[in-house]
């Protein structure tokens, strides 16, 4: 059987800026690939009502899982979590269960919890909440959408308590191997390979450092031992790699 598949929105106007440097999806994809879900596509969008909508209707009907980072703070332009239930038609408002976790945090830290923190307990109809550690601001699941903070320490808190829910596959694993030769070189005998072992995914790099110019060939699979053999035919034709 095929692994699950999966998709990534990350959302918000900083990123698509470059003010900030999105470090989310490199997180996501190495937990996924753990448990055996695929990671087949990324996208980013802007602080927009409609564009949110769009991909998030998109990529739910096309993958078996989509998880979303950013927009679910404090502020007017946390809009996430308002998107993702207008994008299932579900009624949306400041939720009991959230609201008690919010208020809990902030008893604790002699903070008041004002109408700008309890946008943060808005939860769509039938979600179920998603732990929050860090910042007690919970997430979100509704159906086959995982909704988390942009923030990188609580996103990888709230990615390690949905994963263990979800079903995975067979983990991948992958084997690198350093050509000091330049692609040119190594693509015929890569594509043959390639031919011959089409149930794994071959990706040739190039690289240039210290005056050395060559390929890395990352060999990836869910069969160790294939994955272990092609490394060892692509050495075997080039001598001296790595």
């Amino acid at each position: 059987m095929p692994n699950p598949t999966a998709a990534m929105l990350v959302i918000g106007d900083e990123i698509l800026s470059g003010r900030t440097r999105d470090a989310n999806m490199y997180h996501l994809a190495g937990e996924l690939t753990k448990v055996g879900i695929d990671l087949c596509e990324v996208r980013v969008v802007s602080d927009d009502r409609a564009a949110i909508m769009a991909a998030v209707n998109a990529l739910r009907s096309a993958f078996d899982h989509l998880f979303t980072s950013g927009g679910i703070g404090p502020t007017h332009d946390d809009i996430t979590a308002d998107c993702v239930a207008a994008a299932f038609g579900a009624q949306i408002d400041v939720r009991a269960d959230a609201r008690a976790i919010l208020a809990a945090h902030y008893a604790r830290a002699g903070t008041e919890i004002n109408d700008a923190r309890l946008r943060m307990a808005r939860i769509p109809d039938g979600a179920v909440l998603i732990d929050n550690p860090i910042s007690a601001a919970p997430g979100f699941t509704l159906e086959n959408v995982h909704v988390m903070a942009g923030v990188p320490a609580i996103f990888q808190a709230m990615v390690a308590s949905v994963l263990p829910k979800l079903s995975g596959g067979a983990p991948l694993v992958s084997e690198s191997v350093r050509i000091e030769r330049g692609e040119g070189d190594v693509a015929g005998p890569l594509a043959a390979l390639a031919a011959a072992h089409s149930e794994l995914s071959l990706g040739s790099y190039p690289f240039s450092q210290n005056g050395i110019y060559g390929t890395n060939i990352v060999v990836r699979g869910s069969d160790a031992e294939s994955v272990a053999a092609v490394a060892r035919d692509l050495r075997a034709q080039f001598p001296g790699a790595i």
